[in-house]
């Protein structure tokens, strides 16, 4: 069984985890079986943007990397505190950790904003959020980032995006990573992708 954590901030974007759960969860029971998703997040409660609040299964201080096999983080928003838990030592270190072991990291919109500030973007190619009137990409290439103007960018074993829109996207990208292609066309077909 290949383990997923999803890494969460307070004050994320239930939408862009929501993704990431369902994906693995459909594969879990419809698609190879080979997948299991285990939320994490600094606090035994959390807030998303809009108030829904989440109990993740484990608290970051449990996490021990060696047990996962890839790291999955949605964005937040900023007036929701999103950068406070997204730019902590502790948060950061899990991501320093599964980039050291080359394992697969997938991040949706302003989540590669927590990639950057821990170092592991240096020089690499990555996105964020795009809208005109956004300072995000900016943010993001003050972290030494290559930032590019796509939708999502896979750079070596880290994919990027660009908004909320390219949830599904970013999470049918990390399957197929972990699984293969056949597989993810047959879970996109039964969740009527196709």
């Amino acid at each position: 069984m290949k383990k997923i954590l999803l890494l969460l901030a307070n004050g994320f974007e239930a939408v862009e985890a929501s993704v990431f759960t369902d994906v693995f969860g459909w594969n879990k029971f419809e698609g190879d079986g080979t997948t299991e998703l285990i939320t994490a997040g600094l606090h035994p409660k959390l807030t998303c943007t809009w108030n829904f609040t989440v109990i993740p299964e484990m608290l970051v201080s449990d996490i021990n990397v060696k047990e996962f096999d890839a790291l999955a983080i949605p964005g937040g928003f900023e007036e929701a505190n999103f950068y406070e838990d997204a730019y902590d030592e502790r948060f950061l270190q899990v991501i320093r950790e599964f980039h050291e072991a080359g394992k697969p990291i997938a991040s949706v919109c302003v989540a590669a904003l927590s990639l950057g500030k821990s170092g592991i973007l240096e020089g690499e190619k990555a996105t964020t959020y795009n809208h005109p009137t956004s300072i995000r990409r900016a943010q993001l290439r003050e972290f030494g980032v290559l930032v590019q103007d796509d939708y999502i960018v896979v750079d070596h074993n880290i994919i990027t995006s660009s908004n909320p829109s390219t949830g599904f996207d970013v999470a049918f990208l990390l399957l197929e990573k972990l699984t293969s292609l056949e597989n993810v066309q047959q879970v996109k077909n039964l969740m009527g992708f196709n």
